[in-house]
């Protein structure tokens, strides 16, 4: 049992925001427990523009885009984000997206990495012959440091086989319901069939 009762845990605990598990959204010093429900994640590229009322809105493409297709997908309302010192445009990501339960919430999510040496550690576990079907793994992602010196950690750990039912029946229902990843090349949510993700 832990220090503190479950809901101040909560209260204090990393958030990745709504039903996705964002790394850069985690508390730094803690960590996600989270496990995968597809060895098949959606590869693509991304950026995020931002609107003359200064609202901003990410922008995905199924292959790299040319400055052109940008352009078009951008439209008259959303101009590309300038980079952190200023310099030039925030530059264009390769990115991953795979849907995940969340043992902090208790529900699917989505997991999104652009940050590529997640995505290089976790291609570099799958390659591993102990950890050659990632579907039968928990994992742990923790968070350190902040800005330009936050480091990320990914480790395996032991599968929680009490909660493969619970699990089971979410993954059914968001099925159900019309789940869909591929939804967020489009700027839609993945889990309904319109809006914004």
């Amino acid at each position: 049992m832990g220090f503190l009762p479950k809901a101040a845990a909560s209260a204090v605990a990393g958030s990745a925001g709504g039903a996705y598990l964002n790394p850069s959204k985690i508390q730094a010093g803690t960590s996600v427990r989270f496990r995968l429900l597809n060895d098949q994640p959606l590869c693509f590229h991304e950026l995020w523009a931002e609107a003359g009322d200064g609202s901003v809105k990410p922008f995905r493409f199924a292959e790299e885009p040319t400055d052109d297709d940008i352009q078009v997908e951008l439209g008259a309302n959303y101009a590309r984000r300038a980079n952190r010192d200023g310099t030039g445009l925030e530059p264009l990501k390769f990115a991953i997206a795979v849907p995940v339960w969340d043992y902090d919430k208790k529900s699917v999510s989505i997991m999104q990495l652009s940050q590529k040496s997640l995505i290089r550690e976790l291609d570099a576990i799958s390659q591993q012959e102990d950890y050659k079907n990632l579907l039968e793994w928990d994992f742990s992602l923790g968070r350190e440091g902040a800005g330009l010196s936050t480091e990320y950690k990914l480790m395996p750990l032991p599968r929680r086989k009490a909660d493969d039912k619970e699990i089971d029946e979410a993954l059914d229902q968001a099925m159900e319901k019309g789940f869909d990843i591929t939804r967020l090349l489009g700027g839609g949510n993945p889990f309904q069939g319109g809006g914004d993700a």
